[in-house]
């Protein structure tokens, strides 16, 4: 427990080793900053390193990280990591300490009461079947691309509504892109860099200074015309302090927006992307997945009464967390005090890193593994409350929690009900450094479930000879290239495109083995592929007039066995 500090009962922390003289232990937060983070904890529960001449004390240990936030809270403040945020975020609740934070969080509460909460459902619902509608079966999406825009869709209309509010919503789709990105990038960088006339500042700076200024422009409109709201900002713009009877000012309410903006577009986002990741990688999880959610939700839209049942679902949304968490956070020693028998001299920043602590094996057996059971296995463990807090915990904890569980629970139930998701072929998905890790890229292939009524093909072969359709009925198993017809489907002409060979390029993209106009290419024949005119019942007209057919016993493309034959995917190299 943290302690006052006393002369004479105490020693400094150990120093991570690696460290270099002025540099630090900047070069490898550089390089490898989350295998970095990570091996802190061999080194002790309270351990230092050095950014620069920036000295921060990591805590690998639950229990600090437990004291730090919630018993001795008073003893701690926000740290320079929130304290970099400061120029975007203002006075928002995400920056601020002390009273000031209280008096925010009490005016702020109620509109994440669980009552707005089947309220905002109903638009996250809304919002997940356009995204999950867009898609075609068999054509690869980028995940990244798409959550992000399904949480930034939801958030900016959960907090405007109406036609007066629609340049607003079209700039936070243009600006905040832009602003989180920024905002990441400053957060560690020195702050005499903020006012270099980079192309990084200067966009920063534009797509702030537009934001700041359209959510004050919908903000006076909303005080000054009488209409009768229920969105976000409404709330927010009629709420009062129970201990004061004082409201909230215009700048102290945008200051919020633009937090919830943040908070509720890029961790939801983040976070649905890396779920439907593990999805992909866990074919047996994703089926468990999507039982629960026919049995729970069934044909309609996903309800804000279904989330509290969908219990599998949350298991799959927490473990995905526990392995994609926040990075770091920063808390800085208001006075001297002791923390595990360690010095911590007043104005110490410590750090935590919830990546790193879920990630320990000591906490969690197996940390790597993907494993939603773990979950219910805990259940009855008190002491997970200290081990997981990928919403920290105390008196900062995240207020829109249960609004980001509900916005993930909606868009992944909504999701499961329609698709199955795979893997596009050839890519090694990385993690990338951010305030939570990013997937370098997530192009995953949906496929339209039998139940949902669409013509769908299974990429993966069958091993046994026969399998069991929808109905309980021995059906014959379908082979690599063929297509397969859902139940009550008009009957379909059998497919006259071969699997091509290894390296043949040629390869439909469409039910009717010809390539579409947005995706067509001159073909680069492979081992196996040969000239052929276009009666050849495997034959691909394209652009350049020449067709190209798979010659008669060639071993399959290893590419085709995995993708729809629609797929104008190419195979990618993979990455070191």
């Amino acid at each position: 427990m943290a302690q006052a500090e006393q002369p004479g009962s105490v020693v400094p922390a150990p120093v991570a080793p690696g460290r270099l003289p002025l540099l630090g232990h900047a070069v490898q937060l550089w390089r490898r900053p989350i295998a970095f983070l990570e091996s802190l904890r061999e080194h002790g529960e309270v351990v230092r390193l050095d950014i620069g001449t920036w000295p921060v004390h990591v805590l690998t240990s639950p229990e600090h990280v437990h004291d730090v936030l919630v018993q001795q809270a008073q003893r701690f403040g926000r740290g320079r990591v929130f304290e970099r945020l400061r120029p975007m975020f203002g006075n928002g609740i995400v920056t601020t300490d002390g009273d000031f934070h209280r008096k925010q969080r009490r005016m702020m509460q109620p509109a994440f009461h669980r009552g707005h909460i089947t309220e905002y459902a109903e638009v996250m619902g809304r919002q997940a079947t356009a995204m999950s509608s867009s898609w075609t079966s068999g054509r690869e999406v980028s995940m990244v691309t798409e959550t992000r825009r399904y949480a930034l869709s939801s958030v900016a209309e959960m907090i405007f509504s109406g036609d007066l509010s629609r340049p607003a919503v079209e700039e936070v789709h243009r600006s905040l892109p832009i602003v989180l990105e920024g905002m990441l990038i400053r957060a560690v960088m020195p702050k005499s860099l903020d006012r270099l006339p980079i192309p990084l500042n200067r966009r920063f700076d534009a797509a702030a200074t537009r934001l700041r200024a359209i959510i004050d422009q919908v903000i006076a409109t909303y005080g000054s015309d009488g209409e009768e709201r229920h969105d976000l900002l409404s709330l927010l713009l009629s709420s009062v302090d129970a201990e004061t009877g004082a409201g909230m000012p215009p700048e102290q309410v945008r200051d919020e927006v633009i937090a919830i903006m943040f908070a509720g577009t890029e961790t939801s986002a983040t976070t649905l992307a890396w779920t439907f990741h593990e999805l992909g990688r866990h074919p047996e999880v994703q089926e468990r997945l999507q039982a629960e959610v026919d049995e729970v939700v069934g044909e309609g839209p996903v309800r804000a009464e279904d989330l509290a049942r969908l219990t599998y679902a949350h298991d799959v949304f927490q473990e995905a967390l526990r392995l994609h968490s926040p990075l770091l956070f920063t808390r800085r020693a208001l006075a001297p005090l002791t923390l595990g028998g360690f010095a911590i001299p007043a104005g110490a920043e410590l750090a935590y890193s919830p990546y790193a602590l879920h990630r320990d094996p000591e906490l969690f057996p197996d940390p790597t593994v993907f494993d939603p059971d773990r979950w219910r296995r805990g259940a009855g463990e008190r002491s997970r409350d200290h081990r997981y807090v990928p919403f920290g915990a105390g008196q900062h904890k995240c207020i829109g929690d249960t609004f980001a569980v509900a916005e993930i629970l909606t868009a992944l139930a909504t999701v499961s009900s329609r698709w199955h998701l795979t893997p596009a072929p050839g890519v090694t998905v990385r993690e990338v450094p951010a305030g939570i890790p990013q997937p370098s890229e997530l192009p995953m292939i949906p496929i339209a479930r039998p139940s949902s009524g669409r013509h769908w093909r299974n990429p993966v072969p069958r091993r046994s000879s026969a399998r069991r359709s929808p109905t309980g009925s021995p059906r014959p198993s379908a082979t690599p290239g063929s297509w397969r017809r859902p139940p009550n489907s008009s009957p379909r002409r059998p497919a006259t495109r071969r699997t091509p060979a290894p390296g043949c390029a040629c390869r439909p993209n469409s039910s009717s083995g010809t390539p579409s106009a947005s995706t067509r290419r001159t073909p680069r024949p492979g081992p196996g592929c040969s000239p052929s005119s276009r009666s050849g019942s495997s034959a691909g007209a394209w652009p350049s007039g020449t067709s190209w057919a798979c010659a008669p016993g060639t071993p399959p493309c290893a590419a085709n066995r995995w993708a729809p034959p629609w797929s104008t995917r190419s195979r990618r190299s993979t990455e070191a």
